[in-house]
């Protein structure tokens, strides 16, 4: 990577940085122009340069945190031989996840992040597809072996992760009925029993 290269890497990097401290600070409706090139020490012409708008670096802003979640998720069930054993990992490697990195994660669960997800659903799933596949295979050689229910795949992301984004939506938003601890001791064998033959 040549100097120059590497300082533009460096630049995008303060950027995304950024904008997640402002976003944790002060909401999306914090997130502006100022405030990005302020907590930066970036140039407007370099946010534009690099994402082309706000809205560009927040959706890479999102999307890096996506891929952080599915890389932690996709080692999580690598070792797993069984679909109880996985899904115990992935549910405590997604409460972990969101317990050490809740600025990341307050950003993955907002509504802002819904929108997006709705509004570019398929171009976010196509983004993260090296990250998904992982996921997706070692649950369908479940499914193929007989200990997962023959359903749709997303019917099982559904069953396995609605559980947890629930917990974890809820446990973000400071409810304070929420053990994050507990959840992944619970949730596995309940979720286990959903997606059961």
């Amino acid at each position: 990577m040549s100097p120059k290269q590497q300082r533009g890497e460096e630049t995008a990097d303060r950027l995304l940085d950024a904008a997640l401290q402002v976003y944790a600070e002060a909401g999306e409706q914090g997130v502006t122009v100022g405030a990005l090139t302020k907590a930066s020490g970036v140039s407007l012409g370099s946010l534009y340069h690099h994402f082309g708008s706000v809205d560009g670096l927040m959706n890479a802003l999102l999307l890096r945190w996506l891929g952080l979640l599915l890389a932690d998720l996709g080692t999580s069930v690598e070792r797993s031989r069984t679909a109880r054993t996985g899904v115990r990992a992935l549910v405590r490697a997604y409460l972990k996840f969101i317990k050490e990195n809740p600025d990341g994660a307050r950003l993955l669960h907002s509504s802002y992040a819904d929108r997006l997800g709705m509004a570019q659903a398929r171009q976010l799933r196509d983004a993260q597809e090296a990250r998904l596949s992982p996921l997706t295979a070692w649950m369908q050689q479940h499914v193929d072996s007989g200990e997962v229910a023959p359903l749709p795949m997303s019917m099982i992301e559904g069953l396995v992760l609605g559980p947890v984004v629930a917990t974890a939506r809820r446990w973000l938003a400071g409810f304070d009925d929420v053990d994050l601890d507990q959840a992944a001791r619970l949730l596995p064998e309940r979720i286990m029993r959903s997606i059961s033959p």
